[in-house]
């Protein structure tokens, strides 16, 4: 074989690389229950199907005479693999060479993997550990100058991260301590989770303690912390289980926006209705129920996939299919201020819609909405502020969209359950109740000159709502044609199965039209 000798030493480099920073380090990463990035990108993908690019890439020591005695590798791990079989682009830091920081990574590995996702629309997943490649204080020796964030030639990964985010899905996976730029690689994404025992923070807890705060890694920036701020989407227990959800999220996108999502097999019946559902919303309007049953019950069997369930919690959002399509599902959650939406449930709707809007996915909104969130704290939080940003982002979509009005529907939160002025499906279930505002209050301030000059205004008060409620009736406002239907409840999943595959063919108008259209 003429190219024996080269062969043998390229065999040989990548032995070096499969070693990673060392025996001892990849033993205590697994000591500290860790995978390393190599087994975290085997565990991710479709068996086998890993094309590593620039394996080799390192620093090499070399002998006196020129000879290689070891190359340790460059800290992050990429290239192309398939998941479910379809290409996606992997990237991961390698914490057992430097922590992942910027003293041992060639900073084109990263940036490439961007690169091919972005120009080959291909889907990226990021598996991040340490500084994901951000510089530490011992850059400042190891490169003999302080580095410019930012400066020059040193922004271009800025570039495709942003434009990646309106380009193809992006996921990321937080495992272990995140922190510096691997925070911000871990947030700029579409989907993040991380394992239970990590923690991720903007600066780790050395540097928080010169401001007074002594804090742990959890206390500082641990799963909790996380997902309640809506920094992270999901926590899992294991990393096992996080390439499992990454997995799934995948599997309801297209692999750019040039494309649509994929239809799957469905075995559910469209025409399926589920008795369970006349009794599930209760009679008083003080009683709370659980939504996501009624979710479960309407799409696919099993389909529903819940994001960011620890933010914003009065709106539920996930990813689901109706007869195989994939669609984003929108719904209230009555147990968390009786669905009202708070500043931080309108961030939620803005980045979940949007998002709807990109991967070109119809919208199902299960709604029970009694307003944006008042009172003191709600103030505090500039609810409406964010309550109209939520308004223009469903205002803003041309992708289809159907409503379920299943109870409440007041205020300005109420006219956001679809986009404004362009036609959309809406059904409401005879447990409907709207209004501009609700009875409970309202009328004390309404006909307050009327009930103070009642012989008795606690009975004239209890008149005035008896007589109120019978016109605030869903059949009422069926009768002028405010609402197009009143369903049978059990009718809800023929009905949004039917609303997916006519919406099936209204998708293509928003692909981009050529190769040079920009985001």
């Amino acid at each position: 074989m003429v190219w024996k000798p080269e062969l043998d030493e390229l065999a040989r480099r990548e032995a070096f690389a499969r070693e990673m920073g060392g025996a001892d380090k990849v033993k205590r990463q697994h000591d500290q229950g860790r995978l390393t990035v190599r087994e975290r990108i085997d565990g991710l993908i479709d068996r086998g199907s890993f094309h590593e690019i620039g394996a080799v890439a390192g620093v090499g020591e070399y002998d006196a005479e020129g000879e290689l005695k070891h190359v340790t590798p460059a800290n992050c791990v990429f290239g192309r693999a398939r998941i479910d079989g379809r290409t996606v682009v992997v990237v991961g830091d390698d914490f057992t060479v430097r922590g992942g920081s910027a003293d041992a990574s060639i900073s084109a590995k990263p940036l490439m993997a961007e690169e091919m996702a972005h120009d080959f629309r291909l889907p990226i997943i990021r598996v991040i550990e340490g500084s994901g490649g951000g510089g530490s204080v011992k850059t400042i020796e190891t490169k003999g100058a302080a580095n410019l964030p930012g400066g020059i030639g040193g922004n271009r990964w800025y570039r495709y991260t942003t434009e990646n985010l309106s380009r193809v899905p992006v996921v990321a996976l937080g495992l272990g301590s995140v922190a510096g730029l691997g925070a911000a690689r871990l947030a700029a994404s579409h989907y993040s989770i991380m394992t239970k025992a990590s923690a991720m923070f903007v600066a780790g807890p050395p540097v928080v303690k010169r401001l007074g705060q002594d804090l742990g890694k959890q206390e500082l920036g641990g799963a909790d912390i996380q997902t309640r701020a809506g920094a992270v989407d999901h926590a899992v227990d294991t990393e096992e289980e996080a390439f499992a959800c990454a997995r799934r999220f995948l599997s309801y996108l297209p692999s750019s926006v040039h494309e649509l999502p994929p239809i799957l097999p469905c075995t559910d019946d469209p025409e399926r209705h589920d008795e369970a559902l006349l009794n599930v919303v209760p009679r008083s309007r003080r009683q709370v129920y659980k939504m996501r049953p009624i979710i479960g019950s309407v799409v696919d069997q099993g389909s529903f996939f819940e994001v960011a369930q620890n933010f914003g919690r009065p709106a539920i959002v996930g990813l689901a299919r109706l007869e195989g399509r994939a669609v984003m599902v929108l719904a209230s959650d009555p147990f968390h201020y009786g669905g009202s939406w708070t500043a931080d449930a309108c961030q939620k709707v803005i980045r979940w819609v949007d998002f709807a809007e990109t991967f070109h996915l119809p919208i199902v909104y299960l709604m029970d909405c009694p307003g944006f969130m008042i009172g003191l704290d709600a103030e505090k939080a500039g609810t409406i502020r964010h309550g109209v940003r939520a308004m223009a982002a469903v205002n803003q979509t041309t992708v289809p969209w159907c409503t379920v009005i299943v109870r409440n529907s007041f205020g300005v939160a109420g006219v956001v359950h679809q986009p404004a002025d362009r036609f959309s499906m809406r059904y409401a279930w005879p447990s409907a109740y709207w209004g501009s505002l609700p009875l409970e209050g309202g009328i004390e301030a309404a006909y307050r000159a009327e009930i103070e000059a009642a012989e008795d205004p606690k009975v004239k008060l209890k008149e005035i709502e008896e007589r109120l409620n019978k016109l605030r009736s869903p059949f009422r406002s069926a009768e002028k044609f405010w609402v197009e239907e009143i369903i049978d409840p059990r009718k809800t999943r023929s009905l949004l199965c039917e609303f997916a595959r006519l919406a099936e063919p209204l998708r293509t108008a928003g692909l981009p039209r050529a190769m040079t259209t920009r985001p």
